[in-house]
């Protein structure tokens, strides 16, 4: 109740003190309270409007209401003309009335319990938003007597139709969770039931549910894991964060570590005592190699297109899921992406680079390429420059290190003293862990001495102090030169630094030591704490080294600081007079006085403060504060031995009562079945243990045809998330396309016995071929030979396919970005099949290409050649290169290469072959022959391929003659990573529409209007980017297609004419990076004469 509350009376204008409810309601309406009456007729007024005939009045004072709320006004009065208009029609007037509830339901729990039976109608309303709404209110009700009517609303709202409100009864959960925990055990039932929902817009939610009420229960996700996969790219962002934490910690549980193979280099040596038995042992583990689960792997594939989202928090998700779950070797992707976030507020850089600094300190090299990104801006905060010095040093080796120190003599200059403070303890750090710039450092360190800036000099004198600790050397002119700066050093630390060095060093300074001890006796009362205890320590050095000379000055300090006012002073005193001025009193302790004093100290360790964090996940709230939240999942150790994965396998029987919509026609189930059957065979590597259950059901069960419809349709979002798996797809649509010229009556005839009787030899015939046809090419042979036997049993298909099951999966492990052998498009033999099967075919999407993507001839191939050696620097030897723009003969994902090799010298050049190669992780070259002698001015042209994994990363080799090494590089442009596609202008359109939003990027050219005819864009574009033709009915648009070579991935490029001299250039394709640049690439070309 605000009833000493003041505001404006927004009806008079004039400045009015307002009580609230309680004091207006016992003052009468006098002409003496007249300011007060008015409240009261305000009140009224709104009452009179709640409850008008209009609905538009209803509105206003639904509106001015919760103005009232918001400026902390009480409007609890209202209530009961409020909640008889929760029944009404107009949805904004009952959206405000939710509002109001909400925030006076907690305060007036009697009258708000009056509109639960209201809320309990509106939960059956037809509306979803309505339904949505009357659940959120409900939920927010915090009354324990309501209890059991939250939980029946629950309930049904998590089976209603509408996935909005079943996102809402997640949301829901969490609040009656929190309000009563012993409802855990029916509230988990509820999350077990709705983690089986396929809709996006729940998963999110839902997955929070489990977080939240029982995130130890692991079991629940085993069934939804691969779908939960395959829909985080659909999820929204803060969905795809939660799924993916909770992801990360699933996988710490059921796989086996992925780190192993990078620490499979152990000592192959017998131990003495071993017995041949356990070397034995010892031998079959260290060679059983590592294959990672392919249910981890579809995590790590699926999480990974996630690095480009526009949002922050989905970055770092993934970045700590790489991190945590993925193999050394394939965390490198993630630098990129959290140097991107860099560039957002500062709020974001401070804990990406709070992250990066506790990753540079394990795996330095990941970062190192990005160095440049981590310089300090004068513009930073404080706190994100010493963050970014934090990482310098990390990244700090004997290759960066004079750049490193150039950089830090900059920001020692820095007006901001922390800072500046920060980075002498940057140069110590770097001094301690490069032991080559350890003397340049502290000479550096020296000069910052003679600094104007005290601050600078205090922070300097500590820093040395650490350095000269860690130097059994004799730096004797330093510690002269440190004891002359106590006359002018104020700051304590810094003064209890030149103290505790010139005690240490006593005897290599007799002659400074006894002064400096002389000067600060006389100031002993005025010094700071910690000054004065080491002027303590200074003194009974000096007086156990030279006696002679400091007994007396020794004794006189000991006498002051016998009656200091810090008892911690007094308590030393006592302690030192006792140990180093031998009585009668002393014990056995004084006669080692001086081993106790003068002992040789451990030297201080300058360790990073982010050493001690990387037992927190990271991108956690624990992680940034290093401290456990409340609240905070611990990750747990992988498993020695890896958990069963068949508990992941979905039940088919179960699977299809969920999936097979009621009312549908019986025989779009064989269709289903042999499409999604062979879909299955493809991706068989994604999820081998999900091949062994179909296997094991076969293809005879009514009832699996039901999973199969389910799986191909997740199987759609994998190859969607997935480009490598586009030219499997073309296969398969290639195939469609073929098999329509062929006789109808015989598929339809197939589909009849499909339908009445799954066993007989021609259904059996059929599925096995079709099987293959989207199969490897090894196997083919064997599928033709059994459909013309006709004789194969279903256990003899199911054999079949379980001995085709591991080959895939072996063939898949050896890429581990692609799942898909193939690339390009070959048309297989099939059956025919029916229009109606087609029809239903091509409206299953399961690939982001057209049913008739083929690869076709360039349509212009530039002569222009590169410099590869220049024949000065190749002593006689010239190279050129260039890029022939023909389909790779060495290998289906590899660039064609082709380098023309010139003799320029007098004499014959032998064995020109190529060396070492240094390429990028993931880049493969095949290499020419090796050539045995190039005569004098003879000329050689010789074909390479390089697969570049769609980037235009340079690949590094040597090219090597007998007597000589020369260092080369290759670098492509951007529309050289292409291959050209022919295909229909539906089908284009057809494939933009999938390629929008984050797939699509787009700007508008200026150019002459002669420079827009069909004839020079055509020339422009083909000539920087290896692209085919799209015919185009419009005159003002221009299409071409390509596809990346490494990938498949489709690259749609359009040219728009509009009025006037402008043009709209738009790019479409998966691979977001490669279409940026060649937008960039496109634009200047299409804009100049």
């Amino acid at each position: 109740m605000s009833s000493n509350s003041f505001a404006y009376n927004e009806q008079s204008g004039g400045e009015a003190t307002e009580l609230g409810q309680e004091a207006t309601s016992t003052i009468s309406p006098s002409g003496a309270f007249g300011l007060f009456s008015s409240d009261m007729k305000k009140n009224e007024d709104l009452k009179q409007m709640l409850e008008s005939n209009k609905d538009s009045a209803k509105l206003d004072a639904m509106k001015r209401i919760v103005g009232m709320i918001a400026k902390g006004k009480n409007a609890s009065e209202l209530f009961p003309a409020v909640v008889k208009n929760v029944a009404s029609k107009n949805i904004e007037i009952k959206k405000l009335v939710y509002v109001y509830l909400v925030r006076y339901a907690e305060e007036q729990q009697d009258l708000a319990l009056l509109s639960i039976s209201t809320f309990q109608r509106a939960l059956k309303d037809p509306n979803q938003l309505i339904r949505a709404s009357a659940l959120r209110v409900l939920s927010s009700i915090r009354v324990p007597i309501i209890v059991p009517i939250m939980m029946l609303a629950i309930k049904e709202a998590s089976a209603d139709l509408s996935p909005y409100v079943r996102k809402n009864a997640a949301h829901a959960i969490q609040k009656l969770y929190s309000l009563d925990p012993e409802q855990k055990e029916m509230l988990i039932e509820i999350i077990e039931k709705l983690l089986k929902d396929k809709s996006t817009l729940v998963a999110g939610s839902v997955v929070m549910a489990f977080e939240e009420v029982c995130p130890d229960r692991i079991d629940l996700i085993h069934k939804n894991y691969r779908k939960l996969c395959n829909l985080l790219v659909d999820v929204e962002e803060w969905g795809q964060v939660v799924i993916i934490h909770m992801l990360t910690r699933y996988a710490r549980t059921q796989f086996v570590s992925p780190w192993k193979e990078d620490d499979g280099l152990e000592d192959n040596e017998k131990n003495f005592y071993d017995s041949d038995e356990e070397q034995k042992e010892k031998t079959d583990k260290r060679k059983k190699p590592y294959t990672m689960d392919p249910d981890h792997r579809l995590l790590i594939r699926n999480t990974k297109p996630l690095l480009q989202s526009r949002n922050a928090a989905v970055v770092m998700a993934v970045a700590q899921l790489y991190w945590h779950i993925a193999p050394k070797s394939e965390a490198g992707i993630i630098s990129k992406s959290l140097v991107r976030l860099l560039r957002s507020n500062r709020e974001v850089q401070y804990i990406v680079l709070q992250n990066i600094a506790t990753m540079s300190i394990q795996r330095k090299g990941i970062f190192e390429p990005y160095l440049k990104s981590f310089y300090v801006r004068s513009t930073d905060p404080t706190m994100i420059k010493i963050l970014k010095l934090e990482i310098l040093t990390n990244l700090a080796n004997e290759a960066n290190i004079s750049t490193l120190l150039r950089e830090f003599q900059t920001y020692v200059k820095s007006q901001d003293k922390q800072f500046a403070a920060a980075t002498i303890q940057t140069i110590g750090r770097c001094a301690t862990n490069i032991s080559e710039v350890t003397d340049t450092c502290l000479n550096g360190l020296v000069c910052l001495l003679s600094n104007r800036d005290e601050i600078v000099v205090a922070e300097s004198v500590v820093v040395i102090k650490k350095l000269l600790q860690m130097q059994p050397v004799q730096h004797a002119e330093i510690i002269k030169h440190m004891a002359k700066l106590l006359d002018n050093i104020t700051v304590p630390v810094a003064r209890a630094s030149i103290l505790w060095l010139i005690g240490e060093n006593c005897e290599r300074v007799p002659k400074i030591a006894p002064d400096v001890l002389r000067k600060m006796a006389k100031s002993f009362t005025s010094e700071d704490d910690l000054v004065k205890l080491q002027i303590l320590n200074l003194g009974a050095k000096l007086y156990l080294t030279n006696s002679k000379q400091t007994k007396l000055l020794t004794q006189y300090i000991l006498n002051l600081g016998k009656y200091d006012q810090n008892y911690d002073i007094r308590d030393r005193t006592r302690f030192i007079r006792q140990l180093i001025v031998p009585n009668e009193k002393s014990g056995a302790l004084s006669k080692y006085a001086k081993k106790i004093f003068l002992a040789q100290k451990p030297a201080p360790l300058l360790e990073s403060p982010f050493k001690d964090r990387d037992h927190f996940q990271l991108g956690t709230l624990s992680h940034t504060l290093n401290a456990k939240a409340t609240g905070y999942l611990e990750l747990s150790n992988w498993p020695e031995v890896a958990p069963d994965p068949s508990v992941r396998n979905v039940e088919v029987i179960e699977l299809a009562k969920e999936w097979t919509p009621a009312g549908k026609a019986k025989k779009e189930n064989p269709d289903k079945k042999f499409y999604s059957e062979s879909e299955e065979e493809e991706d068989s590597s994604e999820s081998s243990s999900d091949s062994e259950n179909k296997s094991g059901h076969g293809s005879g069960e009514q009832d699996g045809e039901g999973d199969s419809s389910e799986d191909s349709s997740e199987d759609s979002s994998e190859d969607e998330s997935d480009s490598g798996s586009e030219s499997e797809a073309d296969n398969k649509r290639a195939a469609k396309k073929k098999s329509k010229t062929k006789g109808k009556g015989d598929s339809e005839d197939v589909d009849k016995e499909n339908e009445n009787s799954k066993s007989s030899d021609t259904s059996s015939a059929e599925s096995s071929s079709v099987e293959d046809s989207s199969s490897d090419s090894e196997s083919e042979s064997e599928s033709e030979s059994e459909s013309e036997s006709r004789k194969v049993t279903k256990g003899k298909e199911k054999k079949t396919k379980q001995d085709r099951n591991p080959l895939t999966k072996d063939v898949s492990l050896l890429d581990l970005d692609d799942f898909n052998p193939v690339s390009t498009p070959v048309v297989l033999p099939t059956p025919a099949l029916s229009p109606s099967l087609i029809a239903d075919l091509e409206g299953l999407n399961l690939s982001t290409s057209s049913s008739v993507i083929s690869v076709s001839t360039p349509v212009f191939v530039p002569v222009k050649t590169h410099v590869l050696l220049h024949r000065m620097s190749g002593k006689g030897l010239a190279a050129h290169y260039f890029f022939p723009r023909q389909p790779c003969i060495f290998g289906d994902k590899m660039v064609s290469v082709q380098i023309t090799l010139n003799n320029t010298t007098d004499q014959k050049i032998e064995n020109i072959h190529i060396g070492e190669k240094k390429l990028p992780t993931g880049m493969q070259m095949h290499v020419f022959n090796p050539i045995e002698s190039l005569e004098p001015e003879g000329s050689i042209t010789v074909s390479m391929g390089i697969d570049f994994c769609d980037s235009t990363q340079t690949a590094s080799f040597q090219l090597c003659t007998k007597d000589d090494c020369f260092s080369v590089n290759i670098q492509p442009s951007v529309g050289e990573l292409l291959l050209p596609v022919a295909m229909s202008e539906k089908d284009f359109k057809k494939e933009q529409g999938k390629l929008t939003g984050m797939n699509e990027t787009s700007t508008v050219i200026i150019a002459a209007p002669q420079n827009f005819t069909s004839s020079v864009i055509l020339q422009k574009i083909v000539n920087v980017a290896n692209v085919g033709v799209v015919p185009s009915g419009q005159d003002n648009i221009h299409r071409f297609a390509a596809k990346t070579v490494h990938s498949g991935s489709l690259m749609l490029v359009t040219v728009e004419l509009k009025e006037g001299s402008t043009a709209q250039l738009i790019i479409n394709t998966e691979k977001t990076v490669i279409g940026s640049v060649l937008l960039r690439e496109l634009k200047p070309v299409l804009s100049q004469g």
